[in-house]
């Protein structure tokens, strides 16, 4: 596929090869952009941001309700085409496909939901008369950098709310998933986006991603990815806004009460959905000892049941990770906790991108399959005794995404709610689920900003005070 710059479709001598995890084969390639691209492309979209402040917001509207009837159209080839380049199974490439039209649909309500407010000056001892009013306006040129994990939902979480703010909008996709953002740029322009609103530039991250943040010519930054490159992309883009959507080890804590029945079921799909390359995945499961042995047989079987392999067949749970390389660092960080006295309960071991469903049992909280992100399919299960050390535990931890709990004690409910440090919090659920309309985001080192059409539009715009003075 060719990327999108400059209100055309461009190819370029050098090229990326988009892989097939499962089988290694080469599905597609696109061009490896450079330096002087990335300049096309901020140029281009200037011009575009200028072009989209002058629509109006149900024209903004108009064009994101035609993109998403557009995407649901095309639902089946989209979601074949998110399997082949990044993994998941078809069923979830579908269901992601049924995201991203929620999230587009959402940010073109939103579009119609852009005002300010009025401001009582009369009760500022200056008084002598004002009246006042705040504006929205938009940012103007919005990076927008995607990961790989969900390489069309996650690019409309960004693209969406931008087009609606009325910005233009530079799409950078993951090197290893760039063919779901260029269909969508494809989505976008039928939908009738103004030529230069939307430009998709792909190649790698540390040539094309470093020119395009710390241009001056961007004023808003949206990233999801892995904390380092978040900590980089903040020193290198200067002043401007940034959205950082960081990574996670999310923890789920299993009280005494706990439906054990429930508690596996959340944990097999907020653990090894996606193959566990999800940002919420649930990776630290903390158990209490009362219920600990009988949790780990129930989740053996459970995980023992996922059937593994080609993502393009219907009876397939969980297929490979993104590359082999990301299988072989998993399985890695297992065999070093093994090393310093975890044991493996079921799984283990990887051929190629795939890797085997795998539960940890006596994982301690130094280990790195519980201090760091793993982003693979495997949990690691440790022991507790009390509410005290349960929360203590989940906060042990340089990063707040998402959390769970499974009680039906209202004071540990109320307590994990108001004491956990998480920008997602759930009560009987696996820390995994996630609505697209919902504000998205974390604490600490887990990024700052929100996500969630609603909350992103105001990332992606700044505000104006008129004061008229008598």
């Amino acid at each position: 596929m060719r990327m999108y710059i400059g209100g055309e479709w461009v190819d370029r001598e050098g090229k990326v090869n988009v892989f097939n995890p499962y089988d290694g084969s080469v599905i597609d390639t696109v061009p490896s952009a450079g330096v002087e691209d990335v300049d096309l492309a901020i140029s281009s979209a200037g011009r575009g941001a200028s072009e989209m402040a002058r629509l109006t917001a149900y024209d903004r509207f108009a064009i994101l309700r035609r993109a998403a009837d557009i995407l649901n159209e095309r639902r089946e080839e989209l979601g074949r085409l998110i399997t082949l380049e990044e993994g998941k199974v078809i069923a979830e490439g579908r269901t992601e496909v049924d995201r991203a039209v929620q999230t587009i649909s959402l940010s073109g309500e939103e579009a119609k939901r852009l005002y300010g407010e009025t401001v009582p000056f009369d009760a500022a001892p200056s008084y002598t008369g004002q009246m006042g009013f705040t504006l929205r306006v938009p940012c103007g040129v919005v990076a927008a950098i995607s990961p790989f994990n969900f390489p069309l939902n996650l690019v409309c979480h960004k693209v969406g709310p931008a087009l609606a703010a009325g910005n233009a909008v530079i799409i950078k996709p993951a090197s290893d998933t760039p063919l779901s953002a260029l269909k969508l740029t494809e989505v976008l322009l039928e939908a009738g986006a103004p030529p230069e609103a939307v430009q998709c530039v792909t190649g790698p991250g540390g040539t094309v991603g470093d020119a395009l943040v710390s241009d001056p010519r961007v004023r808003k930054v949206t990233f999801t990815g892995s904390r380092e490159v978040g900590e980089h992309i903040c020193r290198v883009a200067g002043l401007k806004k940034v959205t950082m959507e960081l990574g996670s080890n999310s923890p789920l804590i299993v009280m005494p009460d706990a439906d054990l029945g429930k508690v596996v079921g959340a944990t097999i799909s907020s653990g090894f959905a996606n193959a566990g390359q999800v940002c919420i995945s649930a990776q630290r499961v903390i158990a209490s000892r009362s219920v600990y042995a009988d949790y780990l047989d129930a989740l053996r079987d459970g995980v023992e049941s996922i059937s593994t392999g080609d993502p393009l067949s219907e009876s397939v749970a969980m297929g490979p990770m993104v590359k082999e390389q990301e299988a072989a660092r998993v399985d890695a960080w297992l065999r070093e906790a093994v090393g310093a006295g975890a044991r493996v309960v079921t799984g283990g071991g990887y051929s190629g991108a795939m890797h085997a469903p795998t539960v940890l049992a006596d994982v301690s909280a130094e280990m790195r399959v519980s201090c760091d992100e793993l982003f693979g399919p495997a949990v690691a299960v440790t022991p507790f005794s009390g509410i005290d050390e349960a929360i203590a535990m989940a906060n042990d931890s340089d990063y707040g995404l998402s959390a769970g709990i499974f009680t039906q004690n209202i004071d540990w409910a109320m307590r994990f709610a108001r004491e956990v440090d998480s920008g997602n919090l759930h009560v009987n659920s696996g820390p995994g689920w996630r609505a697209d309309l919902m504000p998205y985001g974390g604490l600490k080192y887990s990024g700052m900003g929100k996500e969630g059409p609603r909350y992103a539009v105001l990332e992606m715009t700044e505000m104006k005070t008129v004061v008229i003075h008598p």
